[in-house]
């Protein structure tokens, strides 16, 4: 069968100093939804996942794939590899089509480094309709074709009118995950973890507009698979790959109350539980909630607190509260689920004093785990307008992400690893004095203080060296 497209992606988990630290990837989702749904009108795709390769083990598969177009996700973090990748593909006279989030947001910079096309939102009909087009004519029959990017005539980037989203997303196949290994995934969660785990989605976008947050693909909007689809896809995926636990990876998996019911339900009905976590809002968490997610079984929920100041909330647009994410963390516990936390530093607005208040919230909500990052000003967001003229590249576009930046006035990244420091330690000293526990833990509390003060002299210096 002749060959059409070749989908990959630029992540290489060898290159990824962080996600080596935790070792816990995933298939990429996306891509796997993408072939089969090609392959349903005809197409021949080919998937090359790079994420346990080499680079000349990836581009030595992606060579011996005879498809004229190359297909290429990218998102911030992995923006150099994908240039790398363009640069090579068109070497070898293939067509580059570029998705994801971070050619959404940089279409022109992307096609002036060689790409041929890029995909704005979901990918699925589009490509249906560019294929064609490109065996035909090249790119000089693009234009009536919605959701693409492409340089006109005049080397100008000429992006046509956006493609309306799918509708039910019941009538999706599943992702494909028998045209990729999955057995290096499996085999890396249990020799690292002790077990095995897989990922799905039940749903697309997010209808919240937390300012910092990309909505460059699925735009505001939140669509849902029928309950009893995804109920039969983790049956599926029980009885064929034995996973020990999954990963719902929604954006928020608890949007919608009723649909978690039904989903219940369903897996009910299949006598199916499997051990999960997963992603949501504490405004979206209650006490029906927990225990149906407790029945479904769940043993953490992550919850994006961002911040422990309301200021700094509401300046996010967050649109959540601190009594809600109280509330949400005492619902959770009380069905034996353990919580996890988000939390951001860096917001435009945030004194030492929103700080301290996030440090003193987490320390009195005691998550079981809690993880901090600096804001960076993603394109195309609010958060990115608002800061645009003090953002200070740190390396060249090419070489580079959202993230490599400086905000002009901003604290330092050092002034916020203290300050994460400190969060630590303080949730470590609130642990200690946990009253279920029998009170204080001497060691752990010594410790936990020993590391406040050295943060908090930390923080100082920071501070000082900026105002010298």
């Amino acid at each position: 069968m002749r060959q059409d497209l070749v989908l990959t992606h630029a992540y290489r988990l060898a290159e990824d100093v962080h996600e080596r630290r935790y070792m816990k990837p995933y298939p990429p989702l996306g891509l796997l939804s993408l072939a089969p749904y090609l392959k349903r009108d005809g197409f021949g795709v080919d998937v090359v996942d790079c994420t346990f390769d080499s680079r000349a083990r990836h581009l030595d598969r992606l060579a011996r794939c005879d498809a004229p177009v190359l297909g290429i996700y990218a998102n911030l973090m992995t923006r150099g590899a994908a240039l790398d990748l363009i640069r090579v593909g068109r070497a070898w006279g293939r067509w580059i089509v570029m998705g994801g989030p971070d050619p959404a947001e940089n279409a022109a910079e992307y096609l002036a480094a060689g790409a041929s096309v890029v995909v704005h939102g979901e990918g699925e009909r589009t490509l249906a309709e560019l294929l064609p087009a490109l065996d035909r004519a090249g790119t000089q029959d693009l234009a009536s074709i919605a959701g693409l990017s492409f340089l006109d005539a005049d080397g100008r980037c000429f992006r046509t009118p956006p493609r309306p989203n799918l509708g039910n997303l019941g009538d999706l196949p599943w992702p494909d995950r028998e045209a990729i290994d999955l057995a290096p995934y499996l085999d890396c969660w249990r020799r690292h973890h002790g077990r095995s785990s897989l990922n799905l989605v039940t749903a697309r976008g997010c209808a919240w507009r937390c300012r910092w947050c990309s909505h460059a693909v699925f735009g505001h909007r939140h669509a849902r698979r029928p309950a009893a689809d995804v109920a039969d896809e983790v049956a599926w995926l029980h009885d064929r790959f034995r996973p020990d636990q999954l990963w719902y990876a929604d954006d928020v998996f608890t949007a919608s109350t009723r649909w978690l019911r039904d989903f219940a339900a369903e897996m009910r009905a299949r006598q199916l539980r499997l051990p999960f976590e997963c992603i949501t809002r504490a405004d979206r968490v209650d006490d029906e909630v927990a225990r149906l997610l407790a029945e479904l079984g769940c043993y953490r929920v992550w919850l994006g607190a961002e911040s422990g100041s309301q200021r700094i909330l509401d300046a996010m647009e967050r649109g959540i509260t601190l009594a809600q994410l109280r509330r949400a963390a005492d619902a959770l516990r009380r069905q034996e689920i353990a919580v996890g936390m988000f939390v951001m530093w860096g917001y435009p607005g945030e004194t030492r004093s929103d700080i301290e208040a996030t440090v003193a919230e987490v320390a009195r909500i005691r998550p079981d785990r809690c993880l901090s990052t600096v804001a960076y000003p993603i394109r195309g967001t609010p958060y990115h307008a608002e800061v645009a003229d003090r953002i200070v590249a740190l390396k060249p576009w090419q070489a580079g992400s959202d993230r490599d930046h400086a905000i002009r006035g901003r604290r330092s990244k050092r002034y916020y690893a203290a300050a994460s420091r400190l969060l630590q330690a303080r949730l470590a000293l609130a642990v200690a004095r946990r009253p279920s526990e029998g009170g204080i833990r001497w060691r752990a509390a010594s410790g936990a203080l020993w590391g406040i003060a050295r943060a908090r002299l930390a923080m100082r210096l920071r501070a000082w060296e900026r105002e010298a």
